[in-house]
Order: structure tokens, then sequence, then C-alpha cells
């Protein structure tokens, strides 16, 4: 049999680490915008971080029941269920879905916390700009980490599931293997 590797879908713990991972990331970004735009850190750090618990629930949602569901851009072995690879265009278009929601927070917040509207387009109008790319740089980032993943092994020379056998891996979470 030819080489194999393992790809498959992310576990709940996955999800919700990559969630808390990417929110510490684009809170910064949040603080960095706040403060430029406001010139109060004060203010830049009330959006920030208020809209900790926001975006994790939001994100939570948006990956497991939007993207979770959704087939476009992602590669399928033979069986035509185990995903075996994801285009760069689907990291993208998440990002670009996921921004919607997330501007839409995000000046909701900075109005309320500023009670300038036009501070609060200015935060969201730049947020679109640097979140999508800092996200696109973010799901790479975690499509190379295998932890997490409910795994299949997977012939890459024909796209056919390898017959796999479950083991553990260090952490003693459920690996499939290729014997």
């Amino acid at each position: 049999m030819a080489k194999a590797s393992f790809f498959g879908a992310d576990t709940s713990l996955r999800i919700f680490i990559k969630a808390t991972s990417w929110r510490v990331f684009a809170t910064c970004d949040t603080i960095l915008l706040s403060y430029i735009f406001t010139g109060h850190i004060s203010a830049a750090l009330k959006i920030g971080l208020s809209e900790v618990g926001t975006k994790i629930g939001l994100f939570y949602l948006h990956e497991r029941f939007v993207w979770g569901n959704i087939r476009f851009g992602r590669m399928y072995a033979e069986d035509k269920k185990t995903v075996i690879g994801e285009k760069h265009y689907r990291s993208i278009l998440k990002g670009v879905s996921w921004r919607f929601f997330g501007t839409i927070d995000t000046m909701l917040l900075a109005f309320f916390w500023t009670g300038n509207y036009k501070a609060a387009f200015a935060i969201g109008a730049t947020e679109v700009i640097t979140k999508v790319g800092l996200f696109w740089l973010h799901e790479r980032f975690w499509f190379s980490i295998k932890w997490g993943k409910v795994t299949t092994a997977v012939d890459k020379n024909v796209g056919a599931l390898a017959t796999p056998v479950v083991v553990l891996n260090n952490i003693g979470q459920r690996k499939a293997a290729v014997v």
C-alpha cells in the first residue's frame, strides 16, 4: 500500500481550543484598533475584553454548525465522507463569512462602550481587513495540527480508505493507524 495520511473531522475540544486561541489573537488586534480610533486605552480594553465572550460563542457556532456542515472546498476520499484535505479558498471564505458576523458584533460593542458611531464604524471597517488575513493564517496553522482530529487513514495516491486500526497516541487520544 502507498503512504497513508490521517485526516478527519474536528472534535468538540479541538474546536473549543481553536476558538479560544483565535479569540486571544483577535482580541489583541481589536484592542489595538480600538485604541487607535478612540485614543483611550480604557475604551479599547472595554471593547476588546467584552467581545471575548460574545466572539467565543459566535465562533463556536460558526465553526461547528455552519462550516462543519458545508462540503464546499473540502477534498474527500473515495467514500465521499472522509475529509482528506481542504482548499485554501475554503479558509478564505470561512474568514469572510466569520468577519461578517464578527464585524457587526465589534461595531455594536464599540458603539455601546463609546457612544461614538464613527469610531465604531472605523474600528469595524478596519477589522474587516486585518482580521480576514489573521484568520486565514490561524486556519492554515490549525489545519497543520493533527491533535484533536477524528482521524482515518487514507491512501493519498488513490484517495481510498486504508484499513484503520485504532491506537492511542502520546496523549491518550484515539488515532487510526495502518497496519
